[in-house]
């Protein structure tokens, strides 16, 4: 490291420290902390909910990817894109979750079943969220050790302590203060300034790398493979293990089913203006992606061309001995391509990484501490609590449960062995709660017949079936024949199974989802608590019966909903097509190689170029919207995540919710089933 590089490093740490001395101010309640008063709108949301994907852990996970699979995994993952983008436009769950009002899925839980279960789903939710976290820091700090040119021990008072320890606990102090000063609205407005720097810096270290390495040697590297396990022809890499097209077909399924389940980013799902600007903000979160993703495969390929070039064998030898002196192998796996980056980057280049890098921990680290803590107090400790707390009182009591999720990831990363790929370890962690979760919250958003039985029978058949996947891959590590993916999948196919026939089976009274929703009649309790209203309480769909658009999209919106849509047709017409072609007249490795030139590298870098520029104008724009908003919104004490009777406690206290109209309409339903 040099002094430009440290300059980069440091400036990126002064930063995130200025923005959460200064943010401070604005969380004046509950719903500030954990929502952001439920005030951002959608470049906002976009940026900060992005950076999450930056962190070192992140790139290590998708270099693991590239490094074992090279660009072939890729032309598979084109094939679900139109789908699940569809999905998105038409909001799928996300719509619907907003309008309920809920600050956490738990909350949401006791309002469409009981309390009992949002105890046991909040738990649960917790106890997967510890662990699928509990990865990150530990990763991210031995990732920085090499970055920042440490030595791998340090010897103190006679013991020696690997130096990831250490810095590991400064990071988490850090993310500490970042999400101790201002709840979400730090993280948010940290996560956007980084997201802001760090599309700058993407352009800058692409550049630079391509300067550095020709495609000709790139493609040369990729192109020398076994038979059956290519890095650049998908139909000739169906021996690759684990990462391939059924990885891909699995997650189709797991991505449609787990839609918003996962809790790592939940006070982004609760903090838009409206259901409709969150809807936006994940639209354009998918666009404001590519230029990170060209990034990483950049890096990628760079960095497996220095290992295996001939030209570069010598100097490739002082990587490999840097790796071999890593004692557990699968962390040797996750540390190659890191390594090989720290002995090639020069000078600027590295610093810019770093700040890239530690940028990206920031942000993702404070996000996840935030989430994981927020969910133990509100769906855990605040559904047991008779008398309520005070709004000084919940803050801290968010505030020390954020603290202990810290030092249970501090301890968890030092003496846990992984012994998984990264990506395989967060999908099978992930469906101990997403298993049974995807199917309670899609049965009970959009099913007025899913009963309370019939979610506890999905949650505990998804926990059982997940952990006892984790205990044998524990023991027989790398032999057990299936991987964290198979396993997520057949959890998920069971748990939606059993919690179908239990809820058929247990249903008395179909549920009065236009309360929970605060639709039709009830939509006057959204003007009482001072809601943003859209032009259509419901999803009527007009042209979107293809896409998704409805009464609330303006032509800016379809604008980008339809660009989308169509970049995402025309990558999934190339597969299609393409696929069809090669079977006909199969394309030689040079055609192969060109095709990955322009898609997997050109393409993207004008991607991150236009994104870069689009984006800083929209996070600059709405972040300081967020604080003229903040500044004149009048805080409600009773909104603090609080259910009484299957309603949010501040609906409560309103008179529109015992009005004449309403209480008519409830009346009618209920003399309706009591004739049926």
């Amino acid at each position: 490291m040099h002094l430009l590089d440290w300059i980069l490093v440091l400036g990126s740490l002064i930063l995130v420290m200025g923005i959460g001395i200064y943010t401070q101010q604005y969380a004046k309640s509950v719903a500030d902390f954990m929502s952001a008063g439920r005030v951002a709108r959608r470049y906002l949301l976009a940026v900060g909910r992005a950076e999450m994907q930056a962190g070192a852990v992140i790139y290590v996970g998708a270099f693991e990817v590239l490094n074992h699979s090279g660009l072939s995994y890729t032309w598979w993952t084109w094939l679900p894109r139109p789908i699940l983008l569809v999905v998105a436009i038409f909001g799928f769950v996300i719509y619907r979750y907003r309008e309920t009002r809920a600050m956490t899925l738990g909350q949401f839980f006791e309002i469409r079943y009981s309390r009992n279960l949002r105890l046991f789903a909040g738990s649960l939710g917790f106890f997967s969220g510890l662990l699928n976290f509990g990865i990150m820091p530990v990763i991210g700090a031995r990732v920085m050790v090499y970055f920042l040119g440490f030595s791998p021990e340090l010897h103190v008072w006679g013991f020696t302590v690997p130096t990831y320890i250490p810095l590991m606990a400064l990071f988490l102090g850090v993310n500490l203060f970042v999400t101790l000063s201002g709840g979400i609205i730090t993280i948010m407005m940290t996560n956007c300034v980084e997201g802001i720097v760090s599309q700058i810096l993407y352009l800058v270290l692409i550049f630079g790398l391509l300067h550095m390495f020709s495609w000709t040697q790139i493609s040369a590297t990729l192109s020398d493979q076994p038979a059956g396990q290519s890095f650049i022809n998908p139909f000739d890499s169906f021996q690759t293990k684990d990462f391939n097209i059924w990885l891909v077909l699995m997650g189709i399924a797991g991505s449609m089913y787990g839609t918003m389940a996962w809790q790592n980013q939940s006070a982004y799902n609760s903090a838009p203006l409206t259901a409709h600007e969150g809807v936006m903000g994940n639209l354009l979160g998918q666009w404001r992606g590519f230029g990170q993703a060209a990034v990483i495969v950049v890096l990628a390929v760079c960095a497996m061309t220095y290992l295996r070039d001939p030209a570069y064998a010598a100097k490739a030898v002082q990587v490999h001995a840097d790796v071999a002196r890593i004692d557990n192998p699968q962390t040797q796996e996750q540390m190659e391509i890191p390594i090989a980056i720290t002995h090639f980057l020069p000078e600027g280049l590295r610093g810019a990484l770093c700040a890239v890098l530690l940028l990206g921990l920031f942000g993702g680290d404070s996000s996840h501490l935030h989430s994981w803590g927020s969910l133990f107090i509100q769906d855990v400790v605040l559904p047991l609590r008779r008398k309520p707390f005070t709004p000084h009182q919940h803050i801290w009591l968010l505030r020390w449960s954020i603290v202990g999720v810290a030092l249970f990831v501090f301890f968890f990363g030092i003496f846990f062995p992984l012994v998984d790929y990264i990506s395989m370890w967060w999908t099978v962690t992930m469906s101990i709660y997403i298993g049974g979760a995807g199917a309670v919250i899609i049965g009970g958003l959009y099913w007025k017949k899913a009963t309370t039985a019939g979610a506890w029978t999905g949650f505990l058949t998804g926990f059982f079936l997940s952990m006892a996947g984790i205990t044998a891959q524990q023991l027989y590590g790398k032999s057990f024949p299936l991987n964290g993916a198979q396993i997520s999948f057949f959890t998920m196919l069971i748990a939606v199974g059993s919690y179908v026939i239990v809820s058929l089976l247990t249903c008395r009274e179909d549920f009065n989802l236009d309360r929970m929703l605060h639709r039709g009649a009830y939509a006057e309790i959204n003007r009482e608590l001072g809601e943003v209203t859209e032009k259509s309480t419901g999803r009527k769909v007009t042209w979107g019966k293809i896409i998704g658009y409805d009464h609330n999209f303006t032509l800016g919106d379809k604008w980008i909903a339809g660009g989308l849509f169509a970049w995402m047709m025309i990558f999934f017409a190339i597969t299609v097509l393409g696929s069809l072609w090669y079977f006909i007249a199969p394309w030689p490795v040079s055609v192969w190689s060109e095709f990955w030139r322009v898609n997997a590298i050109i393409i993207p870098v004008i991607m991150a170029v236009i994104t870069a520029i689009w984006f800083t104008w929209g996070g600059i724009f709405d972040a300081i919207d967020l604080f003229r908003r903040l500044r004149t919104k009048r805080s409600n004490p009773l909104d603090n995540g609080a259910v009484i009777n299957h309603h949010n406690m501040e609906e409560n206290t309103l008179p529109e919710v015992e009005s004449p109209v309403i209480a008519k309409i409830e009346n009618s339903s209920r003399s309706r089933q009591e004739v049926l």
